[in-house]
């Protein structure tokens, strides 16, 4: 016969179910479901940020394209698209940063070339390319690719830059890529060049002293010639500063030692984006400042 005790459903509990070990199970259970959640949710976003990786930064590169800009909407709107279709035929991950001059000074390439650096180092690129507005590649053999530390890529190459004057051994103008470290290293370019011209010559010269002269990677053998290589829109109604204001002239052809990426000075007075066709193209207006008691050129 059964007695009444032998039904007792606490008599027949699991033992964890007694009072104090059923809250030491209850408190394994939650520990070990978290630790799940934790590890399952690990690896998915891991997989997302892998999968992003790959799309946004194929091979773990970045390039920033940095235009130096000041009135030349008509061929950003043409550059624009066309290079960015041409970076995607390439795999290139890529950012567009416009840099537009907006203070009344003269145009300064070379000190809109350092902010730019900037932007491209907070947008996490490590390598860029100085690009003029007015420059746009056809041959789809010219690579825009990553050009390795320590080397520079001579993109639009005297050989096949549409100016036949602008072939000569260490002309270095136009469009020009390096890695983002060996832009600091040489402390970029100078930001004495207030007008048109020699900021390249000088920057030639910073390669030379950190021995990347000797790497400088160029088109070689391509199918196409000064007249089919690159596009060039530059407009004759669009006048150069060519003026040498007092000792311009002289100051242009010394080694700058004392400006830099370390030392332009300059304000952001906004940010916008515009649509060009399908791209969205970051503008980022800046006034640069000028060092009158050492370069009074910078104005008229």
């Amino acid at each position: 016969m059964t007695e009444l005790s032998d039904l007792d459903p606490m008599r027949w509990r699991p033992r964890c179910l007694s009072r104090l070990r059923f809250r030491h199970c209850a408190f394994a259970a939650i520990l070990f479901s978290l630790l799940v959640i934790f590890l399952l949710s690990w690896g998915l976003n891991d997989e997302v940020a892998f999968n992003r990786e790959q799309i946004v930064h194929p091979r773990g590169h970045l390039l920033c394209v940095v235009i130096p800009y000041r009135d030349r909407w008509a061929e950003l709107q043409e550059l624009a698209p066309h290079l960015h279709r041409f970076l995607r035929a390439q795999h290139v991950a890529h950012h567009f940063t416009v840099v537009n001059q907006t203070d009344s000074l003269r145009f300064n390439r070379a000190s809109l070339v350092n902010v730019g650096w900037f932007e491209a180092d907070r947008l996490g690129c490590d390598f860029m390319v100085m690009h003029d507005v007015d420059l746009i590649p056809l041959n789809p053999q010219i690579s825009y690719r990553w050009p390795g530390l320590g080397n520079a890529r001579h993109i639009s190459a005297g050989p096949y830059h549409p100016i036949k004057r602008y072939d000569y051994p260490k002309f270095i103008g136009g469009i020009l890529m390096l890695t983002m470290e060996d832009f600091k290293r040489v402390d970029g370019m100078s930001n004495k060049y207030w007008g048109w011209g020699m900021e390249d010559d000088e920057f030639y010269l910073r390669l030379n002293e950190a021995g990347l002269t000797s790497h400088i990677l160029r088109p070689l053998n391509l199918e196409t010639d000064r007249t089919s290589t690159f596009k060039h829109v530059h407009s004759k109604e669009r006048k150069r500063d060519y003026a040498a204001i007092g000792n311009q002239k002289k100051m242009a052809r010394q080694r700058d030692r004392i400006s830099g990426l370390s030392t332009v000075k300059y304000n952001i007075t906004s940010r916008e984006v515009r649509k060009i066709e399908d791209v969205s193209v970051p503008i980022i207006n800046v006034e640069l400042h000028c060092d009158r008691k050492w370069t009074p050129y910078c104005s008229f």
